[in-house]
């Protein structure tokens, strides 16, 4: 995978440039054609001592010893989940996010959410699970674009699509690239509902994937590509409430990406009850409201959120496509977690080589245990909180 210093458009790709389509409001869905034609023993990880050792809400919990035998520390969430269930490698599912694509099913078990524009300012979702063979219902599904592969490399996850346009190619060829593809051989992991036009009606079910996984001979334990301990964590009994940043640490009880997301215009609300942002959205040509998982009925909420500014090119191709820069040193962004954010610096030097986030002081941050939302924006755009 050595494309990133290529000039030419496909290194581009490769390099992950990416972009947020242009300002304008219409919301072409090339897409659309793209879709149809009508470890063996998982090594536990380590606890982080967090600087801040009391917690704002509730008080902490003891989370220090696993509930039963045989349970281990998620790399994705730093909760207890079973040791098969850690050393076996996530999916990472395209998800479109458009008044005619929600609702969604079993998004709110993803682990990880990524977001980030595509063309015509519309945003895709990329969901990454683990414990995923047990969902009968995942979706729906639509195409994928390069920079999402570059974040589910991070992952050393199995890439979840539909399709897509004829740039990512050369990337789904490389021989470390392992994806399951609807419009590939890989359709009968996939299913449409009759409740919604296409293409918006595609899902698959864990079962059917992990036969395509099966059947296609690649490994369901992690290929040690990516780095095992790709978040830094704190446990439930010594959370980070960012006390040790003093007045750099700013209150972020809500946050609004409207100005990164217009079509999105999602937002997140801190519960101090339970210690965690409640995404909700306003979809063009919708209402305002919680963004819910129709499979059970739970608003998508998140212990940490990182927001990654990215640079980014228009390809050129008449169809708004774009490409970000996922490889990079010297982007900024922020972080969240129980009601305070702080100015971050962000990179990433390798295709499967994880994505850090630095403080002011150059100390990677310590996220605390549960489920992080990655909010990818374009450099130039702006979001508020307060």
């Amino acid at each position: 995978m050595g494309k990133m210093k290529n000039g030419l458009l496909l290194a581009l790709l490769a390099m992950c440039l990416t972009a947020c389509g242009p300002s304008h409001t219409s919301e072409p869905d090339p897409s659309a054609s793209e879709s149809e034609s009508d470890t063996p023993s998982h090594v536990p990880m380590p606890e982080v001592p967090s600087p801040s050792p009391t917690s704002t809400g509730s008080a902490p919990v003891d989370d220090s010893l696993p509930p039963r035998a045989g349970m281990v520390r998620s790399r994705l969430t730093n909760e207890w989940v079973d040791s098969q269930v850690a050393a076996t490698r996530p999916i990472a599912v395209m998800i479109p996010n458009e008044i005619a694509a929600v609702p969604h099913y079993h998004l709110s078990e993803a682990s990880v959410l990524y977001e980030a524009n595509t063309e015509g300012r519309t945003t895709r979702l990329m969901a990454i699970y683990e414990d995923w063979e047990k969902l009968d219902k995942i979706g729906n599904i639509r195409s994928l674009r390069s920079y999402y592969a570059y974040w589910a490399f991070e992952w050393d996850a199995f890439i979840v699509h539909y399709g897509g346009p004829f740039f990512i190619n050369d990337l789904m060829a490389e021989p470390t690239t392992q994806h399951v593809d609807g419009l590939g051989t890989d359709g009968d992991a996939f299913f449409r509902s009759n409740d919604r036009e296409k293409p918006h009606n595609v899902y698959a079910t864990g079962s059917r994937l992990a036969d395509a996984i099966y059947r296609k001979e690649y490994p369901m334990e992690y290929r040690e590509l990516c780095e095992e301990h790709h978040y830094r964590f704190t446990s439930k009994a010594s959370p980070n409430i960012l006390s040790q940043y003093g007045k750099d640490a700013k209150n972020a009880t809500y946050i609004d990406m409207s100005g990164c997301y217009p079509l999105t215009r999602c937002y997140f609300e801190y519960n101090e009850n339970d210690g965690l942002y409640y995404r909700s959205q306003h979809l063009a040509g919708g209402t305002d409201g919680p963004h819910v998982d129709a499979a059970t009925g739970q608003q998508l909420a998140f212990k940490n959120i990182l927001v990654q500014t990215v640079k980014w090119e228009d390809l050129g191709l008449d169809q708004g496509y774009m490409v970000f820069q996922c490889h990079d040193t010297t982007r900024d962004g922020w972080f969240f977690t129980n009601g305070k954010g702080i100015h971050v610096t962000w990179e990433k030097t390798s295709d499967y080589g994880a994505t850090r986030y630095y403080d002011d002081n150059g100390n990677e941050v310590i996220l605390n245990t549960g489920k992080t939302m990655v909010c990818v924006i374009q450099e130039g755009n702006n979001f508020t909180f307060r």
